[in-house]
């Protein structure tokens, strides 16, 4: 007779979601009405439910009032679930805060296989007639796309193609290769394949791939790999001291410090029965 294993009550594990992002360039509730309602066509199921953050960033200069409460409305007539803000200023915060959103502090650069490795300079400020075109646009890692944000240099890659015929769960032979520094609110994503990185990754940057992640450099912020489920994934690095790594979800703080033994040293870390194992790439040691 086979024993049922005890299952926790509970269990967190980190993921990742696809978002849009809904780039306010006007507050005022019935133009973005019929902004988004030109933008969908009337289709009811557009955007079906996804998860969106508010960027106010064009706004912020401007000082606007903004109504969270009818904002959120609005978006959810056109099923977009308001999570966060991204972009506010700091006394916005609590009335942000007071009307179930949260604050998105991360600044990101996406770069999937098929990127181009370009600087992309910011767009102009667009006319009214543009509001349609310009509301809603991707942001998630998942996004087709390479982008840059104010404050943020867009990382140099090398993009490798990700061959036709390859499953979602299946990382293909080719990767993602990245030669600059990650530098600190900085993520990379590669998207259904490895990530190798060159260079150092910097405390406060994010480095995820569906596959799995090889850093020939100090690694000091944070490595997801797996990121599709993958739990054969593995992060390595020549010199690891990470703050957290995450494989298929499963996942490792450092708060404390990397273990003595082995920080600073090559290592790898993979997924052994639900936990996340490290060992030295050098000796027998593991922690």
């Amino acid at each position: 007779m086979l024993k049922n294993k005890t299952r926790k009550p509970i269990e967190i594990k980190i993921g990742t979601v696809v978002v849009v992002s809904a780039i306010l360039h006007d507050v005022d509730l019935s133009r973005l009405d019929n902004a988004l309602k030109e933008m969908t066509g009337g289709m009811a199921d557009f955007f079906d439910h996804e998860f969106a953050v508010i960027d106010i960033a064009a706004l912020v200069s401007k000082q606007p009032q903004i109504d969270w409460r009818g904002l959120i409305n609005l978006l959810k007539k056109y099923q977009l679930n308001a999570v966060a803000v991204r972009n506010a200023r700091q006394e916005m915060h609590p009335d942000i805060i007071a009307n179930g959103l949260t604050i998105d502090t991360m600044s990101v650069s996406k770069i999937e296989p098929n990127a181009l490795s370009s600087a992309i300079q910011p767009d102009p400020a667009p006319t009214e007639s543009a509001i349609a075109n310009t509301l809603i646009s991707p942001i998630s890692p998942i996004a087709a796309a390479l982008t840059s944000t104010p404050g943020v240099t867009t990382t140099q890659v090398t993009p490798a193609l990700w061959p036709q015929g390859t499953s979602q769960g299946t990382p293909p032979s080719n990767a993602m290769i990245v030669d600059t520094p990650v530098r600190a609110g900085q993520r990379i994503y590669a998207r259904g394949t490895d990530l190798i990185i060159t260079a150092m990754v910097n405390n406060g940057a994010e480095i995820i791939a569906d596959g799995s992640i090889h850093v020939y450099a100090p690694l000091r912020g944070r490595a997801l790999a797996g990121a599709s489920g993958d739990t054969r994934a593995r992060i390595f690095a020549t010199s690891m001291e990470p703050e957290l790594v995450s494989i298929a979800g499963v996942y490792r703080t450092f708060e404390n410090g990397f273990p003595l033994k082995l920080k600073g040293q090559a290592a790898q870390i993979q997924l052994t029965d639900d936990r996340i194992d490290v060992t030295s790439l050098n000796s027998t040691s593991r922690s």
